[in-house]
């Protein structure tokens, strides 16, 4: 299975950081959440503190098959402003590895140029942050090594799309079904 980074940040968005998580790890995948703060504690943008793995300064990347920012407007702004992440990022990137990023966070992308000639989403009117994209209007799409997603009610998709890309159809599918995922609505 995958070895998975996810990077964390105050003001992340929770459900866009944990879900991911939570649904690679049931896929099998060795997830570690990775706090760019100097602190395992994050305080989340609705008040919920979350406790990362391990901190960045202290984290071996050199294994990882795929990086993922969780959005947020003051957690993006931070990852954004992490200096050694956008290294890293730009290393791994450039190796082929795959990245990800959700809501506010594919700006990053767009400043690294990452996206660049690709589809990509993020953040309704952040389309501008996605420099040279074509900003779709989807939950989330992966375009080459990079995957985007749409904003906080995506998480889910984002999620199972990571386990799709890097685990394949059979194992998303089955993940869908196990967690009853549905996008149906009965009124």
């Amino acid at each position: 299975m995958a070895r998975v980074f996810s990077f964390w940040a105050d003001g992340l968005e929770e459900i866009e950081a944990l879900t991911p998580v939570d649904v690679l790890r049931r896929a099998g995948n060795e997830v570690t959440t990775v706090s760019i703060m100097g602190r395992k504690t994050i305080h989340g943008s609705h008040g919920i503190d979350v406790t990362a793995d391990h901190l960045f300064e202290e984290t071996d990347f050199s294994d990882g098959d795929l990086f993922i920012l969780p959005g947020g407007g003051e957690g993006t702004q931070n990852l954004s402003a992490c200096q050694p992440l956008r290294a890293l990022l730009t290393e791994k990137y450039q190796a082929g590895k795959r990245v990800a990023a959700i809501c506010a966070a594919p700006s990053v992308f767009g400043s690294l140029g990452f996206v660049k000639g690709r589809k990509a989403v993020v953040y309704p009117g952040m389309e501008k942050t996605l420099t040279g994209a074509e900003a779709l209007d989807v939950p989330t799409v992966t375009d080459g090594n990079v995957t985007t997603g749409h904003g906080p009610g995506a998480s889910m998709d984002f999620a199972l799309e990571l386990v799709r890309v890097i685990n394949g159809e059979k194992a998303a599918a089955k993940l869908k079904e196990q967690m009853v995922f549905q996008h149906e609505t009965v009124v």
